[in-house]
């Protein structure tokens, strides 16, 4: 502003004169740059139809900066002209608290989106409050915005940092990371690529490698007075340009306060700007003699405090009760629920609170809903007067919410994944599905956070009931392993509270299936056991079965078959007489899964079957596409048998049946978007040993492996090599099969999966053995046979693989009669 960049020390009319056409000048720009306010909620656009931008909106006033926003677009106008070989760009905002640091970035963003088309991703990372957001939480959260459907447990920060540079290669990604703590939070969260970019706002100069640090400074007198013109408008700032400048200085020149009290003149017409000005020193003068807490500067204190002052009683009690709650962001419905009063109601008050700029918009997520958040330092101000509110009715608004995010959690649940929730389930279509899915990725931190808040408040039955939601959740989309485990456990803590054997023993269960999918199967087979003894003693018929069921599953996951059957069968048995289809056909195939691994693949075909009948019937397409795979792998293992029968023209009707059931399988799958399920059914495809294709399914093995490592699920990448491994054995590429078994191997001694490095070993004899190298196949059959020797002292099931005839009778056991006699580390099923 020309008035506040003058000398004023001129004679008294010029200064009159001078002022008058500054006023003038303010009203105009203000006028002139005043966008119209845009309705705050938006739609959402169709799922695909654009990439992930996850930016807040632009604050509404926003006002001066120019030498910044010239300095950020120089720099990022240079590095477009570099080479491709430099590393991302990575540009550091940092200063006081409440400098304007986040609506600089925010503006910034903005105007570069169209160099970003790949996507555009934030994180508020809450540096300034007791408890930030780890590096690694917030990595899954951008990887699902990717739409990297993380179903296997990807491991620690280091294993999701390589997944992040898989996922950001290749590609232009504008990354924001408000409020950082330190560098720490931060480093990982950088990508290689350099086609990205990366924003990041501090408090404190981070110093980091290659970065471009540019300190913001608090507002010139001219911009702040600008500001609060277009907050109050520019005729209050003409009348009285001097009280305007008051206030300005009384805010200390930052942003944040003189939005605070730019917008409370905006709600009182009939204060005057020098009342304003009045009113600001006198709070901050009663601050002065108060013991107040460092974090907070004073001058946004006392604009805070002014504001408050002014709001009505139930504008200040939603403030005060905001910041009770530990989410990062919430929903508007949270406010009436805090204030016991309608949806619409409470969105009203929270609308207050943000034309009082006491509140803010934190975006719109996934699911087409806006978020609101408070500042940190808005929200560190209303936390310490908690103490005005009644501890009974403050703990009864918190309760509400949770009652409130315990509903919608269950609801999500139950059209996620019906089937978990009640015998037969109700009936959720694919768009439920999705949208459940949409409502996870959207509320992940905070329902986390009001997890551990209702734990914190002892309310068990809360934390019980939320914590189950989430499980079932995580369950279904195979999501959120470090989550989930840690929820699982909250779950079994409070059911113990809660002194509900019932509800402790369906936590239990939850927990077996979090821990048996994260290789933890001792635990998991312990657990579930448990649960199993709780519900047989209560009658819970249902629940039995399904604890049979994770019984047998992990019983099989770890090469105990003969064990596992006997629960698989029982469950079965049990969900029929419980007249559940859904759950009997499920774990029909996963019986039918056994029996391909004992190599009865008439039987596995026969309860496939059964299995597709149920899940077609009842329009099951997620189970009816799985049950496809299993279906193609019994189809092509029937094809091996009769193709080495001499019936090749059957041998050749049951390939083709087994590459259409599999292909099938794998678009159906593709149409949904699960990646994880693709890749096992090309996998699969790999796997069929037609003669005729050998080429062909070793493409299908490397497709595979490529998206397995791409979502960083390790033991599918293990599990691949195996596959690779017997595809090339099947060529005659003996070399770089034993590189490809070998390194099965190595992968699955790291996971340490005992089972499958005997299984890896087993199939390496089997590739010499079929190429005439018997020397060569005794060390890897000894080895598989002291693995599995040392691991159960089961005896072994084996079968001649040498030419010419079989060996009389199908099975025996271990030690073979032969050294060319190949090992199963299944035990003999009797």
């Amino acid at each position: 502003m020309l008035t506040a960049s003058v000398d004023w020390e001129i004679p008294p009319l010029a200064k009159v004169a001078v002022t008058g056409a500054a006023a003038v000048l303010v009203g105009l720009t203000t006028w002139a740059t005043t966008e119209p306010r845009e309705p705050r909620q938006q739609a959402l656009p169709a799922p695909g139809s654009l990439p992930p931008d996850q930016w807040p909106p632009v604050p509404e006033h926003f006002t001066g900066r120019a030498e910044a926003l010239a300095e950020l677009r120089e720099v990022f106008t240079e590095r477009r002209k570099t080479s491709g070989l430099s590393p991302p760009l990575v540009v550091s905002l940092y200063g006081r608290g409440g400098v304007g640091k986040s609506a600089l970035m925010t503006r910034f963003a903005h105007e570069l989106a169209g160099w970003f088309p790949d996507a555009r991703l934030y994180a508020d990372l809450r540096g300034g409050v007791d408890a930030p957001v780890r590096p690694d939480e917030v990595l899954i959260g951008f990887l699902r915005a990717l739409d990297v459907r993380l179903t296997t447990d990807p491991g620690g920060l280091d294993e999701l940092r390589k997944l992040w540079l898989t996922w950001t290669k290749g590609r232009r990604i504008l990354i924001g990371l408000d409020n950082a703590h330190d560098a720490a939070q931060v480093k990982a969260l950088i990508p290689a690529e350099p086609g990205c970019a990366v924003l990041v706002t501090s408090r404190a100069p981070l110093f980091l490698n290659g970065t471009h640090d540019t300190r913001l400074g608090v507002f010139s007198e001219a911009h702040g007075v600008e500001l609060l013109a277009r907050l109050a408008g520019g005729d209050r700032v003409v009348d009285d340009l001097e009280a305007a400048k008051e206030v300005v200085r009384l805010c200390d020149y930052l942003p944040l306060a003189i939005n605070i009290c730019g917008a409370r003149l905006a709600t009182r017409e009939q204060w005057s700007m020098r009342e304003m000005a009045a009113r600001l020193a006198d709070t901050r003068r009663r601050l002065d003699q108060l013991e107040v807490a460092p974090t907070v500067d004073k001058s946004v204190r006392a604009s805070v405090q002014l504001s408050y002052d002014d709001c009505t009683g139930m504008q200040r009690r939603l403030l005060r009760l905001l910041s009770a709650l530990t989410a990062p962001d919430v929903p508007g419905w949270v406010a009436g629920e805090l204030l016991d009063s309608s949806g619409l109601d409470g969105a009203d008050q929270l609308e207050a609170l943000i034309d009082a700029q006491l509140a803010e918009c934190s975006g719109t997520d996934q699911t087409g809903t806006m978020r609101y958040r408070l500042h940190d330092l808005v929200r560190v101000f209303a936390a310490e007067l908690a103490e005005q509110d009644e501890a009974e009715r403050r703990r009864a608004a918190i309760e509400r919410v949770l009652y409130g995010y315990r509903r919608r959690a269950e609801e999500a649940a139950q059209n996620r994944w019906p089937q978990d929730w009640s015998k037969g389930g109700r009936r959720s279509d694919a768009d439920g599905q999705v949208r459940a899915g949409d409502w996870l990725n959207a509320e992940r931190l905070t329902l986390l956070s009001m997890i551990h808040l209702a734990r914190q408040l002892r309310l068990w039955e809360l934390t019980w009931g939320l914590a189950r939601a989430f499980c079932s959740l995580c369950h279904s989309l195979r999501a959120y392993w470090s989550d989930w485990v840690a929820v699982a456990e909250l779950g079994c803590e409070a059911a113990a509270q809660i002194g509900d054997r019932r509800a402790l023993a369906i936590a239990l269960l939850d927990s077996a299936s979090v821990h048996g999918g994260l290789g933890l199967r001792e635990r998991a087979l312990e657990e579930a056991r448990r649960a199993l003894a709780t519900f047989e003693e209560l009658g819970e018929t249902w629940w039995a079965a399904r604890a049979m069921r994770t019984i047998g599953m992990t019983l099989f996951s770890d090469g105990h078959l003969d064990r596992a059957q006997d629960y698989l069968i029982g469950a079965i048995t049990a969900f029929k007489g419980e007249d559940d289809l859904w759950w009997m056909a499920r774990t029909q195939r996963n019986l039918a899964e056994m029996r391909m691994s004992e190599r009865r693949p008439d039987e596995a075909r026969e309860l496939l079957e059964d299995a597709l009948e149920i899940f077609k019937r009842d329009g099951n397409r997620y189970s009816e596409a799985q049950t496809l795979r299993v279906y193609g792998e019994v189809l092509a293992a029937q094809a091996r048998v009769e193709h080495r029968a001499g019936d090749l023209r059957l041998a050749a009707n049951l390939f083709t049946r087994a590459g259409f059931s599999l292909d099938r399988a794998s678009e159906m799958f593709r149409q949904r978007g699960e990646l994880w399920e693709e890749a096992r059914c090309l996998r699969a495809a790999g796997e069929v040993g037609d003669p005729d294709n050998g080429l062909r399914e070793l493409d299908f093995v490397r497709r595979a492996e490529k998206i397995l490592v791409a979502l960083g699920d390790s033991w599918g990448v293990a599990r691949t090599a195996v596959s690779a491994g017997r595809a090339l054995a099947r060529l005659g590429r003996i070399e770089e099969s034993e590189r490809e078994l070998r390194r099965a191997v190595r992968g699955f001694e790291e996971l340490e999966d005992r089972w499958w490095m005997a299984r890896s070993l087993r199939y390496l004899g089997e590739a010499h053995l079929d190429a005439g190298g018997r020397g060569a196949a005794v060390e890897p059959l000894e080895q598989a046979r002291d693995i599995w020797s040392r691991r159960s002292g089961s005896s072994w099931c084996c079968w001649r693989r040498s030419p010419g005839p079989r060996w009389p009778g199908s099975a025996c056991c271990w030690p073979p009669r032969s050294w060319w006699t190949w090992c199963s580390p299944e035990p003999c099923v009797r």
